[in-house]
């Protein structure tokens, strides 16, 4: 039995840390994760490449730097209205910003955005990664473009 104890533990640790996941980092109870700065991207089929759309970065959150966590997310609170200054930017075909091209934005969040804490969301400089323009900020659960461009 002694020595089936140190196996059976380290057989309880290894399962205990494959159940984690990986898209959730413990946060406080009443907040949520928002990125910092994302940039969308579309692979485009006929041509057989990636297209590089526009990034966006929080810039304030209420007036105030944002303080962004080792793993690009800001935490921001549930239920509570703020106001995102945000900075988009386009890229080359090779992904490297256009400097130009530089855009702000302010996106509000209202008490009802955010209700289920825990969450991490990403904020979007456009619905599409190509074919668009301007800096129109798009909150979503998901890192794709809500829209596929045709």
């Amino acid at each position: 039995m002694r020595q089936a104890a140190p196996f059976l533990f380290m057989l309880i640790v290894l399962s205990g840390c494959q159940s984690m996941s990986g898209d959730a980092r413990p946060t406080r109870g009443d907040t949520i994760l928002l990125s910092a700065k994302h940039c969308l991207s579309e692979y485009l089929d006929d041509l057989d490449k990636e297209h590089y759309g526009p990034c966006l970065r929080i810039t304030e959150v209420d007036g105030e730097k944002p303080v962004v966590q080792e793993d690009g997310f800001i935490e921001l609170p549930v239920a509570r209205a703020l106001t995102l200054e945000t900075s988009c930017v386009y890229r080359h075909a090779d992904g490297t910003p256009i400097p130009l091209t530089v855009e702000t934005a302010e996106f509000r969040i209202t008490d009802r955005t955010f209700t289920k804490p825990g969450l991490r969301w990403y904020l979007h400089a456009q619905e599409k990664a190509r074919g668009v323009i301007g800096c129109k900020p798009t909150l979503s659960r998901s890192t794709y473009p809500t829209y596929k461009t045709d």
